[in-house]
């Protein structure tokens, strides 16, 4: 059997690395990450596609608007639980209540409705309106009483 590689260079200082500097740091790779991305890793930052500098779009802050939206359907399921804490009321057959309290600006028309409902949202899409006012309800909206 032959003489393991890693036993013949017991006792040498390298381990067949040529000098003492050689694979020391990071400088035995011209630096660590992207470095001289620029300079002397011109062409391995071309072929592995690096990239210099800010790329994209942030938005401040300041500009953005953040809308929360409930769904019908969400609110059909949630209609018993807000009438027993005294979030919502039942008045003539129809389940009363103002999203806007709950903390909602949006009602959206995903889900089925169950039960005839007057709502009190900021804001509505078409087809929450239609599914609503197809079993007798309404949705008042925020902006029309303004």
């Amino acid at each position: 059997m032959t003489k393991q590689k890693s036993h013949s260079y017991r006792g040498s200082r390298t381990c067949g690395g040529g000098t003492h500097k050689n694979r020391r740091g990071g400088g035995s790779r011209g630096g660590r990450g992207h470095a001289g991305a620029c300079k002397h890793n011109t062409m391995r930052a071309m072929q592995q596609g690096w990239m210099f500098g800010k790329h994209g779009f942030h938005q401040p802050p300041a500009c953005r608007t953040y809308v929360s939206s409930l769904n019908v359907g969400e609110l059909d399921e949630l209609s018993p639980y807000l009438l027993e804490a005294g979030a919502a009321t039942e008045k003539d057959g129809a389940v009363n209540i103002d999203l806007g309290e709950l903390g909602f600006d949006k009602l959206l028309g995903n889900g089925r409705v169950s039960k005839k409902y007057v709502i009190s949202v900021g804001t509505a899409s078409a087809s929450a309106k239609a599914k609503v006012e197809e079993l007798g309800g309404q949705i008042i909206s925020k902006t029309e009483i303004a």
